[in-house]
């Protein structure tokens, strides 16, 4: 009789995976195991480090973002660039989300099933996106990609606080105001589809910068942290992008930012975008 799988070592396990299929249908399994009570969760191990994290395919190439080219939305070559760098970043997102499960121990139950969700659901926009990537004649690997939101995740490996703060609820955000401009563009060529699952991306992300903000807010307060000043410092150590507007005001409320956190982030006389 096979052993139950326990949560965390399977998270790493998948996240090992180089191949995005097996990788994405891999985390879909998990999570249906998770729902149906069919794994442990050991939150107290400290799992070893690897070398072979993250897993990835031999392509697509990893290329400096000034390298990745430009995407014009008027040819469907564009049209297929833009949508598989969308592709990539979620490939990314299900490293990152794996990452998140298994990395840091002692955390509550919730936090490891919050990171699996979010898991599952960059899962799902990858295989979205590369369906659609399919139509338009091409498959992720096709166009180089870059890599700058895995280098935040390696920098703040052993900080969760630093994690939380600076790639769901900085990097990740940065989605919530990238989205709708994007989406319309493409409803404006013509490419329905591709705008119908940035609608999916978009509800979902918000989602997950809430998910980034609320452990955010609980490890500050566990550890007796001002949460704006220490989000501060933590930017300044890790050597965080600063955030640009305009910013959709209104899906960054929904995703857990107060007003304050808003009127720092905007400052005088930055234009809002879904204000």
């Amino acid at each position: 009789m096979a052993s139950t799988p326990e949560l965390r070592a399977w998270a790493q396990r998948c996240l090992k995976g180089t191949d995005p299929v097996a990788k994405t249908d891999e985390v879909a399994r998990m999570a249906a195991a998770h729902a149906a009570g069919a794994c442990t969760l050991d939150a107290g191990a400290a799992l070893p480090d690897s070398a072979a994290i993250p897993g990835r395919p031999a392509r697509p190439e990893l290329v400096s973002p000034k390298r990745v080219g430009r995407r014009s939305m008027v040819t469907p070559e564009g049209r297929a660039m833009l949508i598989h760098a969308l592709a990539h970043i979620e490939f990314n997102a299900v490293n990152l989300a794996l990452d998140a499960l298994w990395r840091f121990p002692g955390m509550p139950p919730q936090y490891y099933a919050d990171w699996l969700r979010v898991a599952n659901e960059e899962a799902t926009h990858f295989r979205l996106l590369a369906a659609h990537l399919a139509t338009l004649g091409h498959a992720y690997g096709d166009f180089p990609g870059h890599d700058s939101l895995w280098e935040m995740v390696h920098k703040t490996r052993g900080d969760v606080t630093a994690r939380m703060a600076l790639v769901p609820r900085t990097l990740e955000a940065r989605g919530l105001d990238a989205v709708p401009p994007l989406r319309a563009k493409l409803a404006q060529a013509g490419d329905l589809a591709a705008a119908a699952i940035l609608d999916i991306i978009l509800r979902d992300e918000v989602g997950h910068v809430e998910i980034g903000n609320r452990w955010y807010r609980w490890l500050c307060e566990r550890q007796g942290l001002e949460p704006y000043a220490t989000y501060d410092e933590l930017v300044v150590r890790y050597e965080a992008p600063q955030s640009k507007g305009p910013f959709n005001l209104a899906a960054r409320r929904l995703a857990g930012f107060t007003e304050q956190e808003l009127a720092r982030l905007a400052g005088p006389g930055t234009p809002p975008a879904g204000a």
